[in-house]
């Protein structure tokens, strides 16, 4: 009725005003203005009766989301994530999802503006996660069962979990993106990351080298079945683990008598292991692999070679670098 009400006004001051400049004769308009009043009149009338479409955002909205954590419909951009991986809050910031996000676990201390609380990824509370009031949770397992819990809640879960390959690492992007209304800047991160990712490989030599990714003392290791062994993968080095990960679960456990005959000729350690190249080079027996020997161990950022996100070149040309020397030093 209100639209109604207003055009007939409007009309109504329009035809005072013609009648005041035009006089009082005849128009020949006057029939096709009542006409044309009438069509507005139905045409309000109509619009009244029938209930409006549901309209989409411009990001794309309603979208369906599916992982791990099953199938949901975001009918709106999420305004309060919270995020249990580092990896998924590098991604959430990166491609312009920050703003969005009210709270991250207690590793997520990158970049320095996430949110940092003491909400833990291993072990989840749900109490303490729905006390940040979230409308989207993004995890990177379902520990305790979290899942099950924010789903009786109704609160929209998605599981970011570390992706087997390069490629598998652009889809979990991709999915952020599309979920939290972000898909053209998403987009963009993913073109830049893989130009900067084939800059980083074309600095590795065409001939193979034998690689052994150290995780720990405990002599975990990166098989080529894992997102982190898949980038020793991609520049053609032959990866030691990989005969002993039977079940290419990606992180089999060696032995110092299976390493030093394998015989590496880099070595590759994070600065979180809790010793230095030095200390690994003096363990009994090591002197005689190649890599000890030649002074070839790598020490790399652990969040960099570790989580899946923006700053992965960063690692693929520390190692590629590492990589063209020993090839020029041979």
């Amino acid at each position: 009725m209100k639209l109604r009400t207003t055009m007939i006004v409007l009309l109504s001051a329009l035809a005072l005003i013609a009648g005041a400049c035009g006089g009082s004769e005849p128009d020949s308009s006057d029939s096709s203005a009542v006409e044309s009043t009438a069509n507005i009149e139905r045409e309000a009338e109509q619009e009244e009766l029938e209930p409006e479409a549901p309209v989409e955002t411009a990001s794309g909205f309603p979208v369906t989301i599916e992982s791990d954590g099953g199938s949901w419909t975001l009918e709106s951009v999420p305004e309060r994530i919270v995020s249990l991986s580092p990896t998924a809050t590098e991604i959430l910031f990166a491609i312009g999802a920050g703003d969005q996000v009210v709270a991250v676990d207690v590793f997520s201390y990158f970049p320095d503006e996430a949110p940092v609380t003491d909400l833990s990824g291993f072990d989840p509370n749900v109490e303490a996660v729905i006390g940040f009031d979230p409308d989207f949770v993004v995890l990177s397992n379902d520990a305790n069962d979290l899942i099950a819990s924010l789903t009786a809640l109704n609160i929209p879960v998605l599981v970011s979990p570390a992706p087997s390959d390069i490629e598998g690492g652009y889809a979990t992007m991709a999915a952020l993106g599309v979920a939290t209304g972000h898909v053209d800047e998403t987009a963009a991160v993913i073109a830049t990351m893989r130009d900067e990712i084939a800059a980083a490989y074309a600095l590795a030599p065409e001939t193979s080298i034998r690689v052994y990714h150290e995780l720990g003392d405990s002599l975990y290791s990166a098989s080529s079945f894992g997102f982190v062994g898949s980038v020793y993968a991609e520049m053609g080095a032959t990866n030691i683990a990989d005969e002993a990960d039977a079940d290419q679960a990606g992180f089999p456990q060696l032995t110092e008598e299976y390493i030093i005959a394998a015989d590496p000729e880099l070595i590759v350690i994070t600065d979180q292991v809790g010793y230095t190249s030095d200390e690994l080079a003096a363990r009994p027996g090591w002197s005689e692999i190649t890599a000890v020997k030649n002074g070839t161990i790598v020490t790399v950022n652990t969040d960099i070679a570790s989580r899946w996100g923006p700053r992965l070149p960063q690692f693929i040309e520390a190692v590629t670098r590492a990589v063209a020397a020993i090839s020029v030093g041979s």
